[in-house]
């Protein structure tokens, strides 16, 4: 198959043949489309089986659905973190410090790649995900294919591909290039068609919308708000803060990938520029809720298979009845938090505990923020 200029919101098969960058004349590509084929690219692998796409499956909302961890391009190895979605990424602010001290924005569940760039270069060089040795190796890869050769000599220069660091910081920035396109940020959803007066809500999904807005009941928006109006047509569910909300071992995922039981991720004190403050310990980004309803398994590590048990596992905070304690996936009492120090107890006990109608209500609004292309796989 040979593209030329490639319409992205045209093609939206996500395949490009091993000719798509074939090149003709002054640029008849763009940095989106050479992304876009390199996001997709497995011989950019250690062994030639795994590429960006593998663990953000653009038919799953650029999310991984094969477990509570992806499994690396070895076929052994595990992570001990869910990969999260690359939707709506691009539009999260660079890792930084407010004034008040406290930490938002950055990619990966801990912030430690500042940008969208950064991030790209993390996981071909990871040795439990992509596995290649080093920068050198990758663009090694690239100079076998003419289509990159030329490509990227006509997007980023002549030589560029002769000079290691340079060819990789050009390798990375089209990847997020390609991120930053419309297919990762459509916001398509139900809840933008009744924004824009295109659709009506159900009863029980404007019950949950007032609830996941009231500061008397819920507070969710208090950290999956980011604009100032409830009805911002931007608004990504996510203000990229910190925060420790007592996220239980994935007992499970540890016994699978090897590492001891009692082991402690420390999240955002793990990020290079936080240095190990004991005061972030157990903190991991907020994640936009767009989707969310077809990116499970959830949270940081995985723990929870289920929507409904999220909401259920924030509202134990406030439950006097014990029986709102159990996680439904086990039948047992929710898991302690690993870091009680950090906890975010404010937040998490603020207003009362919901009945089963209102949770379910909240679990109806959030599949709303599911994106068109993606609907079909809230029947499943």
């Amino acid at each position: 198959m040979h593209i030329g200029v490639l319409s992205l919101t045209v093609t939206m098969s996500f395949v490009l043949g091993a000719s798509a960058l074939a090149a003709e004349g002054d640029v008849p590509y763009s940095i989106e489309s050479l992304g876009e084929r390199l996001f997709f690219d497995v011989n950019l692998s250690a062994n030639r089986t795994q590429a960006c796409a593998t663990c953000h499956d653009p038919d799953q909302a650029f999310a991984d659905p094969r477990g509570m961890a992806s499994i690396g391009d070895d076929g052994i190895s595990l992570g001990d973190r869910n990969a999260p979605t690359a939707m709506y990424a691009a539009l999260t602010p660079e890792f930084q410090q407010g004034e008040d001290g406290s930490w938002f924005g950055g990619q990966f569940h801990d912030g430690r790649a500042s940008t969208l760039a950064d991030q790209a270069g993390g996981p071909p060089l990871n040795p439990i995900e992509m596995g290649m040795p080093d920068e050198a190796a990758v663009i090694a890869r690239l100079k076998e294919d003419p289509a990159y050769v030329a490509a990227f000599s006509a997007l980023f220069g002549k030589g560029i591909l002769d000079d290691t660091n340079a060819a990789y910081a050009a390798m990375t920035e089209a990847i997020a290039a390609f991120e930053r396109t419309e297919v990762f940020s459509p916001f398509a959803s139900k809840y933008d068609r009744f924004l824009r007066g295109e659709a009506e809500l159900t009863d029980e999904e404007e019950l949950g919308r007032l609830l996941f807005f009231s500061e008397q009941f819920t507070n969710c928006n208090l950290c999956h708000q980011v604009g100032d109006s409830l009805m911002d047509p931007r608004e990504t569910f996510t203000d990229y803060s910190y925060h420790n909300i007592g996220v239980p071992e994935n007992v499970e995922l540890r016994e699978m990938n090897g590492v001891e039981i009692g082991t402690v991720d420390f999240g955002l004190a793990l990020n290079p520029e936080v240095d190990g403050d004991p005061a972030q310990r157990g903190k991991f980004r907020t994640p936009t809720l767009r989707n969310v309803a077809v990116t499970g398994p959830y949270m940081h590590n995985g723990v929870f298979a289920d929507l409904r048990t999220v909401v259920l596992f924030y509202n134990q905070y406030n439950a006097a009845d014990e029986a709102r304690k159990l996680n439904p996936e086990t039948g047992a009492r929710f898991g302690a938090p690993q870091i009680a120090g950090t906890l975010a107890v404010e937040e998490l006990t603020h207003g009362p505990a919901l009945d089963d109608r209102r949770v379910d209500a909240l679990v109806a609004f959030m599949k709303t923020l599911t994106d068109a292309r993606f609907e079909h796989l809230l029947e499943d």
